[in-house]
């Protein structure tokens, strides 16, 4: 065998490990609804106004500590941060 041979064969070894490998994983979870109601995403000041008691400070340590979900939204430190708003009841509950 050459070595594009080996590579090949190598290639088609990695698949078949990977695909059982999925296969496993799926069996093992049951495949849980898709659930396509809008997410609900707040700025760190909508934070503030909806839940009193909170401070500006206190979600940006949340989200600094990754206590919440969130996603920033353009580049760097100066992205908009969004919170999913079930994501920060989410913590409250636990907290609470």
């Amino acid at each position: 065998m050459n070595i594009q041979n080996h590579q090949q064969e190598a290639i088609r070894m990695a698949i078949a490990i990977l695909e059982s490998v999925l296969e496993d994983d799926i069996a093992k979870e049951p495949i849980k609804p898709i659930d396509n109601a809008p997410v609900e995403m707040l700025t760190i000041r909508e934070c503030v106004e909806k839940f009193p008691g909170l401070s500006e400070h206190t979600v940006r340590k949340l989200v600094k500590q990754d206590k919440v979900r969130y996603i920033r939204t353009g580049e760097g430190k100066r992205g908009k941060i969004l919170i999913p708003k079930s994501a920060l009841l989410e913590y409250l509950k636990i907290t609470a």
